[in-house]
Order: C-alpha cells, then structure tokens, then sequence
C-alpha cells in the first residue's frame, strides 16, 4: 500500500528533515511496520544543492535561499506552481534496484504527458523528463538502508526566470519548460494529482 500525504505549501527545510527522520526510523525495529509514502507539495522559491554539488553552478544571487541537502545531482530551484512528489519508500520490499526507479518516475511524467498529447522522452545520463531540448521534470533521490526519499518535481504554472541563475541540474544552458507553455491547461492541483496516479500505477506494479 502507498500512503498518499497532500501537504499544501511548505518551506522546503522541515519537509526534508521529516522525509529523513522517517527514512532513518525505518532502520529501527518497528521499520517493517512504516508504510510507503507519496508527499505532494509545492515550496516557496529556493534552490537544492545536491551532495556532489559545485558552487560555480550557482551562477548569481538572486535573493533566493540555496540549501546544500543529501540527495544526489547538482543544483535545482522549487518554487510555487511546480508540483513536488516524494517518494518515501522501502526499495527492498518492493524489490526495485535504484536504476528501475528513476526509470518508474520518469515514465509516470512521460505518461502524464502523453495523456495531454505531449511527446516527452528520457535522456541517458541525464535524469528527468524532457519535452524536444527542454527539461520539463528533474528527480533526485537518496537511498539509506534500503530505503529512498527525495523525488520529482514538474514545473506547471510558474515563474520560470529563478532558473537563469543556476545551470540547472549542472547542465549550462540546459533549457527548462513547464505545462502552461506547452499549452497544457492543468492547475498545479490538478497536475499534482495526476502525477500522484501516475506515480502509483508505475509503482504498484513493482509490489508484488
């Protein structure tokens, strides 16, 4: 089962302190018993700092807080009218290798997107969901004992100009899109709740 949390907006530190608390409480005695988890949110505006993140990759300050955090990749922004979804997961009882994971995520965008008529694809070496050269969905995770957090998040209806002041996910001069400029009419409420589906048909498939 996939307990499902719909969180509203939230600052991004305390989201990612519970996700790790929870995901450390799974390596105790009562862990067999925590359930699989989706958090839907959406933050106010910052940037992530994966763990093998370079400074250099955080082109200009823009007044915008940038948190160094725990999940793998280089720098990403969050910000109101993108849609978050966190996978707090137990990859060993659901017999998933990391690789088959981020493939279960991507395909759950690429699939979100194709019921609107959008042709979405994943590139090699590069995680996340991509519309032509434009990266619509970036992912990130981290895996602890087993067990992941971190997630996906899929810009709908937002601000996109915070990111011209990184090179997002690395990448230098990587282009970013979202849903409302590919004419895809969806509130962030509602794409969020697709991709929550999304995300369970992809995942139940993997519980045996």
């Amino acid at each position: 089962m996939l307990h499902i949390r719909r969180l509203g907006q939230k600052p991004y530190e305390p989201i990612w302190h519970a996700m790790r608390q929870q995901t450390l409480a799974r390596a105790g005695a009562a862990g067999a018993t925590i359930e699989d988890e989706l958090w839907l949110v959406e933050h106010p505006p910052v940037f992530t700092q994966g763990q093998a993140g370079k400074p250099e990759h955080v082109l200009r300050d823009i007044g915008v807080p940038v948190v160094p955090i725990d999940r793998g990749g280089q720098v990403t922004y969050h910000g109101p009218g993108q849609v978050v979804v966190y996978l707090l997961l137990d990859l060993q009882r659901r017999h998933l290798k990391v690789r088959e994971l981020v493939s279960r995520i991507e395909q759950a965008v690429i699939d979100l997107l194709a019921e609107q008529d959008i042709v979405a694809t994943r590139r090699q070496g590069a995680p996340g969901v991509y519309v032509g050269e434009a990266k619509v969905a970036a992912l990130g995770l981290r895996v602890r004992n087993g067990c992941c957090y971190h997630g996906v998040s899929l810009n709908v209806d937002m601000d996109l100009s915070p990111f011209s002041a990184i090179n997002p996910c690395g990448y230098e001069g990587l282009t970013v899109t979202q849903l409302r400029d590919l004419g895809v009419n969806l509130t962030p409420l509602a794409a969020g709740e697709a991709l929550l589906t999304q995300l369970q048909k992809q995942l139940e498939t993997s519980h045996g």
